[in-house]
């Protein structure tokens, strides 16, 4: 029976009530969650800035970066309107969120929504247009994250151009997205020119390297998600589940729970590891923890290169 159920019938077989309850929006646990990611970027920030001992700095520099890379996950939860039930604060710290990462929300609203609408759709699914690594070689290139920064970089001109922006982007919102890059690249501009005329050296050590040093966690963490899976339409196999630990939970803002967001993405983060027990019969992909994940697409490219 389990193997046969899809999502949609899963989420049928839900009480009106509990669904109404998963769907629930509320500002405290947002607010809480954020106090505490903002607060560790708070504590690595003044560690970077008062320390110059090594074996300080390296370890601050690191937890740094995860904290600002991770706040995708916040931007992520912000576009869909889920991280807080006040709407100005989702669209702030989406916009703040995005500035840091080089993720103009606007944009990426509409890259995200059509990656849900078309989950592992090889024709339709934007997150496929870039493919997932089939090699040794491409496996670790994608973990070091600087694909990432040249695609964001070069995404990021070209919609300021006018070009090669995709079809998920509709006609009527195409010169409001074209507008955010423009705005995006001369806030950078401006960032750069202040910071090299005033020796702003700290803008490095405590947003551009940091980001660098965090970028392979966040490329490891977001390949869990799909990669090595079905390309069906049934999230309950598409997606893929990582039962892990509460801080990766708390830093990833209850991401790991990908199947129920994917099922039911209007169910706030605060809510999805109560869905994911409402489901737990049903989830068909699944790992017990980030490492058995990448042993598994390790293997599928071991087998590959056999």
């Amino acid at each position: 029976m389990t193997d046969v159920v899809t999502h949609r019938e899963a989420l049928a077989a839900l009480r009106s009530g509990e669904v109404a309850a998963l769907r629930e929006t509320l500002d405290r646990p947002g607010l809480v969650r954020l106090a505490f990611h903002f607060g560790l970027l708070a504590l690595t920030s003044a560690i970077i800035f008062m320390q110059s001992n090594p074996w300080v700095l390296a370890p601050a520099l690191l937890a740094q970066g995860i904290g600002l890379v991770f706040l995708f996950t916040l931007e992520h939860e912000c576009i869909h309107g889920t991280a807080f039930r006040s709407e100005w604060i989702n669209k702030t710290l989406a916009e703040a969120c995005g500035a840091i990462l080089i993720l103009p929300p606007r944009w990426f609203r509409y890259f995200h929504f059509a990656h849900h609408r078309f989950t592992q759709d090889p024709d339709n699914d934007p997150e496929l247009a870039t493919p997932r690594p089939t090699t040794w070689s491409a496996y670790v290139w994608r973990l070091t994250g600087v694909p990432l920064w040249f695609g964001a970089g070069k995404t990021l001109i070209l919609t300021a151009l006018g070009r090669d922006i995709g079809r998920y982007v509709p006609g009527k919102a195409r010169e409001r997205v074209i507008a955010e890059a423009r705005l995006y690249l001369a806030f950078y501009a401006v960032i750069a020119a202040v910071g090299i005329v005033y020796r702003w050296d700290w803008l490095i050590w405590i947003w551009v390297l940091p980001a660098v040093i965090g970028q392979p966690f966040l490329r490891a963490y977001l390949m869990a998600e799909h990669t090595g899976l079905p390309l069906v339409p049934d999230m309950l196999l598409n997606s893929r589940t990582t039962f892990t630990s509460p801080l990766v939970c708390w830093i990833t803002w209850n991401m790991p729970h990908h199947t129920a967001h994917h099922a039911m993405p209007t169910v706030p983060f605060h809510r999805l590891p109560r869905m994911t027990e409402l489901l737990r019969e049903r989830l068909k992909s699944t790992a017990p923890g980030y490492v058995a994940v990448h042993r598994e697409i390790a293997a599928g490219l071991t087998r590959r290169a056999d």
